[in-house]
């Protein structure tokens, strides 16, 4: 499986390629940066966004998309670009058909490092360790993004899984017959 990491950002969008499968040894097809002008107005910023993220789909043909899950920040603006370039990912994979998941900054470092909690160059360590790396990818935007493609590729066949179950069984008119959400006023069983 081949999956673009996303570390969705305004200035710094971060972008990782990797490939493997859970349970062997994973490479990095490619890692970097979008940068965008901080003085650049952001519908410019976010079309330098999109154009560099099209470069990276064609370039490397991933099948599937990980984007870091924006999650509420202390300051408003910063959440907000993160946000929108988050947005900009995630239409740049649905256009092409590809499946987008998000994923936790905690899911991330717990799966790469094994602790939610661990520090950002506790994150970098492990990747450059996990990808037979000579060196820690900088900046930290870009290791974040390797650690996203390489957290899916170990969840997100899991993931999956559980998803097509909650569907399965939700589609199911016999199962949810039982299921108390879905029991009739005044109806006792």
């Amino acid at each position: 499986m081949r999956v673009l990491g996303v570390d969705p950002g305004l200035t710094r969008c971060g972008i990782g390629v990797v490939e493997g499968v859970a349970g062997r040894r994973l490479t990095m097809a490619g890692v970097g940066v979008i940068r965008t002008p901080a003085e650049a107005n952001v519908p410019e910023r976010l079309v330098l966004i999109e154009r560099g993220l099209e470069e990276w789909l064609d370039e490397h043909r991933p099948e599937a998309v990980a984007v870091e899950r924006v999650f509420s920040q202390h300051n408003v603006r910063t959440v907000m670009g993160t946000a929108q370039a988050s947005a900009v990912a995630m239409l740049c994979a649905a256009r092409r058909g590809l499946p987008v998941a998000l994923h936790t900054p905690s899911e991330v470092k717990a799966a790469v490092t094994g602790s939610g909690r661990a520090e950002k160059a506790q994150v970098g360590a492990m990747v450059t360790r996990l990808l037979g790396l000579s060196a820690t990818p900088k900046p930290a935007d870009a290791a974040d993004a390797l650690a996203l493609a390489v957290c899916h590729i170990w969840r997100g066949p899991a993931q999956n899984r559980l998803q097509q179950a909650v569907a399965a069984r939700q589609a199911d008119p016999a199962s949810r017959a039982h299921h108390p959400q879905h029991r009739r006023k005044g109806t006792v069983r």
